[in-house]
């Protein structure tokens, strides 16, 4: 079954280990093509792809965002499948004749072929909340961490919508798209590995963007989007509450009105604690991860309500799609 690998990179560390286990694969189970998507900004250096006998096809994209990077790549192939695998993931020994039998003799209503996805986590302690986040890859669907498609489907459906700027609901988004076109995604037999990898003590504070793509996919899909993502609901009914909380003791608190200001300030602590408790109680407990936890606890609210309305602006005049059927 011909099929072409593309990998959008912003040139980690991490590629060249991706590219060394696909240069290890079984040569006889192989890609017709690969293709590295160089989405740094600007004019970067020249992206040094050549790994084990490797020598991938390197596009640039603009720093536009792994939609745009994603699109870039699988434009510059042919093959009748496209395997979209990020640069951060680690491939089994054999994964290239799983994948190679999770395409084959598929049936023509299938336009897409996910990999099971292992995140490892600590085994003397329990995970720590980013862990934990990223343990939720292993239950996600249609994640292109590794996810093939067939070359037909993108094209009917124009490939990723390069609104989505981040990593963040560009593959729910097409996957809800080609579905609508009548086309099956089922799970396949292969396994990617998705290591945890540092984001830096903020990175729960700046995942809050994506609240902004959840309004693209609400003016997208309707308001069942979430089902027809397999999508599970947010905190942001909660962050919103916690964030009134907060605005209307400054507020009443500057304009003098001392018992509003104390019950609405009450409001807002206890809302916190028990965010911050939340992902304080199945994590390790370690005094750095509670002060983080606490840290991070009292920004994300704020922070996810401002997303969710610049979402809301910025996308106000977005069509809905119009679906489609064969």
């Amino acid at each position: 079954m011909a099929y072409a690998i593309v990998i959008p990179t912003i040139a980690r560390p991490s590629l060249y280990r991706l590219l060394a286990s696909l240069a290890g694969q079984d040569p006889s189970s192989g890609p017709e093509q690969i293709v590295v998507v160089d989405d740094r900004p600007g004019v970067p250096p020249e992206l040094e792809v050549r790994v084990g006998g490797l020598d991938p096809q390197v596009v640039r994209s603009g720093g536009n965002g792994p939609a745009a990077a994603r699109n870039a790549g699988w434009r510059k192939t042919s093959a009748e499948w496209v395997v979209f695998v990020d640069d951060d993931v680690e491939l089994a020994a054999d994964w290239a004749a799983r994948l190679a039998s999770d395409l084959a003799g598929q049936p023509a209503d299938v336009a897409g072929v996910q990999a099971k996805i292992r995140v490892p986590l600590p085994a003397h302690r329990r995970p720590t909340d980013a862990e934990r986040n990223t343990a939720g890859l292993a239950s996600a669907v249609w994640i292109t961490a590794d996810m093939a498609y067939r070359r037909e489907a993108l094209e009917r459906v124009g490939g990723f919508d390069e609104r989505f700027r981040r990593a963040y609901r560009e593959d729910a988004d097409l996957a809800v798209r080609i579905q609508r076109c009548g086309w099956r995604l089922v799970r396949g037999r292969r396994e990617t590995i998705h290591p945890v990898r540092p984001d830096g003590e903020w990175a729960s504070v700046r995942a809050q963007a994506g609240n902004a793509d959840d309004v693209l996919m609400r003016r997208r899909h309707g308001l069942r989007w979430r089902q027809a993502a397999v999508a599970p609901r947010g905190r942001l009914s909660w962050h919103v509450a916690t964030t009134a909380c907060g605005l209307t003791a400054v507020v009443a608190g500057a304009a003098g009105a001392r018992r509003t200001a104390v019950a609405a300030a009450a409001g807002w602590l206890a809302l916190t604690a028990q965010f911050a408790w939340l992902r304080i109680k199945p994590g390790p407990a370690t005094p750095a991860e509670i002060k983080r936890m606490v840290t991070t606890s009292i920004a994300i609210p704020p922070v996810a309500t401002v997303h969710r309305l610049l979402g809301a602006w910025r996308y106000r005049m977005v069509e809905p799609h119009v679906q489609e059927w064969p």
